[in-house]
This record gives structure tokens, sequence and C-alpha cells, in this order.
């Protein structure tokens, strides 16, 4: 849809009619201090055809031939049909449907898509919608102490072997709420966080399965273990991986509490970083503390099928005061591709997906064992991704994977200096037989052996 401002005319008519006499005192009590000035780096105009050059270039940047770069974004194959649907005007200008009876199209997709995420994590209901992966993790975390009225002490214990950018998050939304936020450990030798851990006085505790290192905790006995001492259980999943291994329904005796995921490995590109999706789903006697909206079905006074915004916690919709988010958006056309996606690859497809991705990985880790001072970091098992390590510093391997065309991976050095000479790989479906040798090959060029 393209942009076409308003003139000085335009202006002059507009303030006329409210009575303001210019653009600045319409912001007037904005302090001084607070604006930016004068934008003196703004660079000057350039033609359109010096724009598009530009920006063509730029993206030329983000080219490699492969790319094994997991670390929380995966790069999975997306049917046409996802994109060529949700691109059609009625999908793409689309926002919040405020008014239910003239957003029934949309009211019946979201419906259909928490349909699906409910029943992908085994949970009793699912919303429509938040952000993405981490800030879904830090709206369960308000959510659970909403929720638990019986732990009065706003810990929440958080495992260490969860992605650290979703830690950073969650510290920046609930740090100014009084909410603690104690790390786990993980052990050295399997990367998983240790199951004997002290929950006296914890509100809930946040499981990753699988975690940031591609490793499988024990969830069930985390899981049991957590609702014994009368905390709550949030997972924060792999929407791919769940076709495939145990969903957070079915943890422990009772299942999790609440479920989180990033949405963007269900038919969203990479784009750089976003947006993305953040799925949110719980048991049903703590719904009415979940942010966003839910969507129901139900039938009008003729008996016809009809949808309807079933539960809105959002402060737009009810007092502030009540409100559960003021930050929660539903993020329509990501969803839009979610469910497409969902509904094109079907449960046999999805599970497909998950099993190619690690029968990928497996092959690669047998390749890279054959390298010298190449070894498996962790033990245990993994799902599509793991932690390897190398005879050289991670940051100059993968500097001159990236010279060959491929990137190798995330140096987990960024996040441990420990962890200096380690990185993360992953593998999908979208990798074959051939492309994960040239992954062997290129690796063993930048470690001079080959």
């Amino acid at each position: 849809m393209p942009f076409v401002p308003h003139t000085s005319d335009d202006e002059r008519v507009m303030l006329a009619s409210i009575g303001v006499g210019s653009i600045e005192s319409l912001f007037d009590e904005i302090p001084s201090s607070l604006r930016s000035g004068e934008l003196n780096e703004t660079p000057s105009g350039i033609s359109e055809m010096k724009l598009m050059r530009l920006m063509s270039e730029r993206a030329r940047q983000d080219e490699v031939r492969l790319s094994f770069l997991g670390a929380g974004a995966y790069e999975h194959h997306i049917p046409a049909a996802v994109w060529d649907l949700v691109s059609r005007g009625e999908f793409m200008t689309a926002y919040t449907p405020y008014q239910a009876e003239a957003s029934q199209g949309t009211l019946q997709l979201i419906y259909e898509f928490q349909t699906m995420i409910t029943r992908l994590m085994q949970m009793d209901v699912a919303n429509a919608s938040v952000y993405d992966g981490a800030s879904a993790m830090a709206e369960a975390i308000l959510m659970a102490v909403r929720a638990n009225k019986k732990v009065k002490s706003r810990k929440v214990l958080v495992a260490g072997d969860i992605n650290p950018a979703y830690v950073d998050a969650c510290r920046a939304i609930v740090g100014s709420q009084r909410i603690e936020l104690e790390i786990l450990p993980y052990d050295s030798s399997t990367g998983l966080v240790i199951t004997d851990c002290d929950l006296v006085d914890a509100t809930a505790i946040v499981i990753s399965y699988p975690n940031f290192f591609g490793g499988l905790p024990d969830i069930d006995t985390l899981t049991d273990s957590a609702h014994e001492a009368g905390a709550l259980v949030i997972g924060v999943v792999n929407p791919t991986a769940v076709a495939l291994l145990k969903p957070p329904g079915a943890w422990g005796e009772s299942g999790a509490d609440i479920a989180v995921a990033e949405g963007q490995p269900l038919g969203i590109p990479l784009s750089s970083g976003g947006p993305y999706l953040g799925i949110m789903c719980c048991s049903k006697p703590i719904v009415r503390q979940m942010p966003g909206r839910i969507i129901g079905r139900t039938t009008d006074l003729d008996g016809r099928t009809g949808f309807a915004l079933t539960l809105q916690a959002r402060e737009q919709h009810i007092r502030r005061g009540k409100a559960t988010s003021n930050i929660c958006t539903n993020q329509g056309l990501l969803v839009t591709a979610a469910t497409i996606y969902l509904s094109l690859m079907g449960n046999d497809g999805l599970r497909s997906v998950a099993i190619q991705s690690h029968q990928g990985l497996q092959r690669l880790l047998a390749g890279v064992a054959d390298l010298k001072g190449v070894s498996r970091v962790f033990e245990g098992p993994v799902f599509h991704e793991a932690a390897i390590r190398l005879p050289r510093a991670a940051c100059d391997v993968l500097t001159a994977m990236e010279a060959d065309g491929v990137l190798g991976g995330y140096d987990l050095g960024l996040i441990d200096e420990r962890m200096a000479d380690c990185i993360l790989v992953n593998v999908t479906e979208t990798k074959t037989e051939a492309d994960i040798d040239d992954y062997v090959s290129s690796l063993g060029t930048a470690l001079g052996q080959r």
C-alpha cells in the first residue's frame, strides 16, 4: 500500500478544524528535554533509482550458499501457497478485529489457529497472540505470578539452559515489577538443567524443551517436583519439535500450566530477525489471567455459526487496572501465515519436518566427528541442533566458513567466554545430504584439515 503524505494545505485545513495554530502546538505538553531536536544526522534525499540500488546491495549482504545458524530462529521450507494467500489484500491489511460483527472471517481464522495450537501443544486454551517467543515467556511469568495465589514470594526459577536472549528480554519486561528471576544451573556434561533444585517458595519454574543447546531435559521430573512444591510450570518449546517430542500438556502427571513458543518455524521467513509470532497456551483453571484475546465459536439468534471475542484482557477493552497486559497484540498477519502453514502440512507433514531435521543433524554430527579436534560439547540426545567444540576459536572458524558462503553456526563464546571454542549448529529439513557434506568439507577447510 503506497504512502501518500498530506500537503501543507492539508495541514492548514486540519489545524484550522481543531483550532490549533501549528503542528508544534499539538505537542507543547512534551518537555523540551525529551525532544530529539534537529535531525542533523539525517542524510539528504536520493532518487528512487539510487535507493532501490542501495537496498538491493544491502540485501545481497545477507546472501549465503548455506545457513546452519539456528539459536532460536530456523530456516524451514515455506510452501509457496502460504504467502501467496497471506499477501491477499483482505489479509495483508487486516489488524485486530475490534468490531467482531464486521470481522467474521478474521475471527474464524484466529479460532482455527487457536484450535491447531491447542491440539499441537495438548493444552486447554491458546490465545492470539503475543509478539514473539521471548515476550511470550515474559508474559507467562507475569501470568504465573497473578495466577498462583498460594505463593506470595514472586520468585520465579528459570532453567539455566534456556535461550539467553529470552532471559534478557524477560529481565527487561518483568524486572520493574518486583519479580525475582533465579537462574538454575545446568550440568556441564549434559548441558541440561539440574532436576534436583530447591523449589521452596517458588511461584513458578520455566523449563525449555528442547533447550538452547538442543538437548532434552527431564521435563517429567521437573514438572512433578514443581507441582508438589506448589509452583506452576511454564514450558518454552519449539513448535516443530512438539510434533515429534512430548507436548507440554503431557509433561509429568498433570502437564505444564503455561506453554509458550516462538511461532517463526511455522511458515514465517527469517526476515533478518522479525517480525515473528509469540504462541501462548495455558490450562483452563488459569485462563482468566492470560493476556491477549481468545476467539470463541457460538451461534446467533438464527442458529447460524458465528465467532466472537470471548476473552479480551487488554487495556483497550477493559479497565486499565484490570488488564493483564498492555503490550500484547494480535500478530494477525503472522497468525494467518502459521494457520495456512499448519493446514497445508497437517500432522504427518509437520512430524516429517521434525524427523528430517533430527536425522540431518545426526548425519552432520557423524561427519564432523571425523575431523581432528572436533567433538560434542554435551552428552545426551538432541533434536535438531547441538553444540560442538572446535580446536580453534569459534569466531575465526565461523569467519572462514562465511567466506566460503556457509554460515557455520552460532558462536557460543558470545554468551559464555568459557565456550569461545564452541558453536551451536542447526539442521532443518531444507538441508540435503550434499549440503551436510558441504558443511563438513567447509568446516574441515576452515580448520586447515582439507
